[in-house]
């Protein structure tokens, strides 16, 4: 599958917004989708979801849109959505629990396959299914998995240590939901999720609400 430039990454985080809208359309009956209906449900201008879908290289037809359902097949494959992609997860705290049982990620295609935590108690208890082994000798697990992606839920203390021992037994992709800014090699591809920045902006909003109520008030 060929994939874009960076210079996409706005576009392809608004995709699954898309998408759930395109399903809904789809499971209503609707044989086509407009991109304006598409703006319309989240807010957005109807040139810009139309360059964003143009990155997946579908194409509208005029007076009608798209069609519904090769939209959807084009969007999953395009996010790569249509294949298994096995992933291990280190550090089985709360956050880490609640991703490896969380439904939407397997219902893209991330399965994971193993976890790795220090707590003794959890080692050998399996989380949702998932296996959960002890950091030590994490490396060679990973390499016998050959699993290329892995998921970053430790202490903040803790992350630039994994992140190596991830690099080192051949970890391509790492998901970082640490504070860490991990130092890796340019050939490792590392994506940030920052939560606080999401509550943040949620905090503004609300806040950006209540003055406008209030300054609007007799």
């Amino acid at each position: 599958m060929i994939r874009r430039k960076i210079s996409a990454a706005p576009s392809v985080r608004r995709l699954p917004s898309y998408l759930h809208v395109i399903k809904q359309v789809d499971t209503e009956g609707s044989e086509y989708i407009s991109g304006t209906v598409i703006a319309g449900e989240l807010n957005l201008e109807p040139i810009q979801v139309r360059k964003d879908l143009a990155i997946t290289g579908i194409i509208g037809k005029p007076k009608k849109g798209y069609p519904a359902k090769a939209l959807i097949t084009a969007i999953e494959h395009f996010l790569g959505w249509d294949e298994i992609q096995d992933a291990i997860l280190v550090g089985v705290g709360n956050l880490g629990s609640a991703l490896m049982g969380y439904p939407e990620l397997r219902s893209h295609g991330l399965r994971m396959v193993a976890a790795f935590d220090i707590n003794p108690e959890k080692i050998g208890n399996p989380v949702h299914g998932v296996p959960v082994y002890s950091v030590d000798g994490m490396g060679s697990t990973i390499q016998d998995l050959a699993v290329k992606l892995a998921l970053l839920t430790v202490p903040n203390t803790e992350a630039q240590r994994s992140a190596d021992i991830l690099v080192g037994a051949g970890i391509t992709a790492i998901w970082n939901f640490t504070k860490v800014k991990l130092k890796v090699p340019d050939e490792v591809i590392v994506e940030k999720e920052d939560i606080s920045s999401g509550y943040a902006i949620l905090r503004v909003m609300q806040q950006t609400k209540k003055n406008e109520k209030n300054h609007g008030a007799p």
